[in-house]
């Protein structure tokens, strides 16, 4: 997954390599700014408790962790897909399979910790680190 720019059709009419980190790091900050936005739109539109648990956020902060903690690979992906699954049980056992009125904020949560994985995702193999030398 690591030379995925190289595989797009386009690779032939632009050299990524100069640019490869660059858009990796550009796409990435992109979808950790859009699960964030997403969220916190939610978070403002239905802020009453019973709308909208607020202790839901705790996913977005271990898939934000997930997504800084790139040293330790393994770590960050247990992280990461913990808070993906966890984000899947808020959204269908918080407000699917209970039926409630407003189903906004449990997708909200899924799409934020969505939008950070495959931020994250494209922040770690995205990029290539021959070019720091």
């Amino acid at each position: 997954m690591s030379g995925f720019l190289e595989g797009l059709r386009c690779s032939e009419c632009i050299d990524w390599g100069e640019k490869r980190n660059t858009i990796a790091s550009i796409a990435a900050g992109v979808l950790f700014f859009t699960g964030w936005w997403i969220i916190i739109d939610a978070a403002v539109i239905y802020s009453p408790m019973e709308d909208f648990n607020h202790s839901y956020h705790a996913c977005g902060v271990i898939a934000t962790i997930a997504f800084l903690a790139r040293i330790w690979l393994f770590i960050g992906f247990m992280l990461a897909f913990g808070s993906l699954i966890a984000s899947m049980w808020i959204l269908f056992g918080g407000y699917v399979a209970k039926e409630k009125v407003v189903v906004y904020p449990g997708i909200a949560v899924f799409f934020q910790n969505a939008f950070i994985f495959f931020g994250g995702l494209v922040f770690k193999f995205g990029r290539t680190e021959d070019l720091w030398q």
